[in-house]
């Protein structure tokens, strides 16, 4: 297993900036279409085992954190079961960890590697490539999105951010982990935007190019009792924290006959005062 090791190497996909911005249609979570695909590059980094440390990880410092959180939820397939349980207890994680005066539960996904159950699931597959949720625009404009347009006004004169939950919804994960980008390493260039468009709105994530000085974790072994906050959105342009890269990757020391990732990812509105 590799619980213990202090790191192992993976593989990444990263954006190269050729001047041409991704275009991807999506209509529904397994119709996805790349009207302007982009140019990428795969790179083998060295990627830290987390647990080392992991008490050390700071949402304000680092932009993540790793948590043991359990939840009452039986079954993460079912939407309602999610809306009326998960919502709640991730509003109540995240206000505890950021101090907002507000959370706002928002939506979440659900990510299956093996395409046979991601489609019998409905569910969307775990992304390979170096991103951030969120850019300058569509942070913004997701506020102005979920809020009525007084409320949203108001909101958008203070200061608020994008935080996301993620954790597995099997026992335990030993396929296709998430790696996260200690945010202290990464530099202020190197931000491709993608554009995603849906059936009702035009939403931007953010690629990012490879740079050597990016410091990577990951958390092996990792239960559905544990999960990862990290913020990938802050309206506050003087936060050391603005955004923070992360991506699915094979770990290679990972057991031949592993399950299929599953995981969930939640996402919230988060204010302050």
């Amino acid at each position: 297993m590799t619980a213990e090791n202090p790191s192992i190497e993976g593989t990444f996909t990263y954006i190269v900036d050729d001047g041409i911005a991704p275009v991807h249609h999506i209509s529904g979570p397994e119709h996805e279409a790349r009207t302007q695909a982009g140019t990428y590059e795969e790179r083998t980094i060295k990627v830290l085992n987390g647990r080392h440390k992991r008490d050390a990880f700071s949402l304000e410092t680092h932009g993540f954190e790793f948590l043991d959180n359990t939840s009452a939820v039986t079954d993460f397939q079912n939407p309602d079961e999610v809306r009326a349980v998960y919502y709640t207890e991730i509003e109540a994680l995240i206000q505890s960890h950021t101090g907002a005066s507000r959370v706002l539960m928002f939506d979440h996904t659900i990510r299956i590697s093996d395409d046979n159950l991601r489609q019998e699931k409905l569910a969307r597959a775990p992304v390979r490539s170096v991103h951030n949720d969120y850019t300058d625009k569509s942070g913004l404009q997701r506020v102005r999105d979920l809020l009525e347009p007084d409320e949203a006004n108001a909101a958008l004169k203070g200061r608020f951010a994008i935080v996301q939950v993620w954790r597995p919804i099997t026992e335990v994960l030993l396929r296709d982990p998430l790696a996260i980008c200690d945010a202290r390493t990464l530099p202020k260039e190197g931000f491709i935007v993608v554009e995603r468009h849906y059936p009702h709105r035009i939403g931007e994530t953010y690629h990012i190019t490879y740079n050597p000085a990016l410091e990577w974790y990951y958390f092996p072994e990792i239960k559905r009792t544990e999960a990862l906050i990290f913020r990938v959105f802050d309206s506050d342009l003087d936060s050391p924290v603005r955004y923070t890269a992360h991506s699915a990757f094979e770990d290679p020391t990972g057991p031949a006959n592993a399950l299929p990732r599953q995981s969930i990812e939640a996402r919230a509105l988060v204010f302050f005062d």
